[in-house]
């Protein structure tokens, strides 16, 4: 597990969403030029960090969420909501924006 997941997160997410910290990318091409902020492409990866309880159906039957914490999930690219929290980025998305879990 990263350091990022062993870390107590103090958002807990509702419903069908999920918390994930986004994967860092490479910041240098191989040329050695170093891109801003502004020119990276957001990373559809990420890591799952905390998870809410699952979605109800209609008779109040609880559908569990397909991943579980400490997963690297491949996400819709500009899905969710990100938020910081201690300083830290990260997105939180519905269990239907996650496409894959990466093994």
């Amino acid at each position: 597990m990263t350091q990022q997941a062993a870390k107590k997160i103090t958002l807990k997410p509702l419903g069908n969403r999920v918390l994930a910290k986004r994967m860092e990318q490479e910041q240098t091409l191989k040329g050695g030029i170093i891109l801003p902020d502004t020119a990276k492409k957001k990373q559809e990866s990420a890591l799952i960090v905390a998870i809410g309880t699952g979605a109800k159906t209609p008779e109040g039957k609880l559908i569990p969420i397909s991943v579980k914490v400490g997963d690297t999930i491949l996400m819709d690219k500009y899905s969710g909501q990100e938020v910081t929290i201690d300083d830290e980025d990260f997105v939180i998305l519905r269990s239907e924006d996650i496409i894959a879990i990466i093994e």
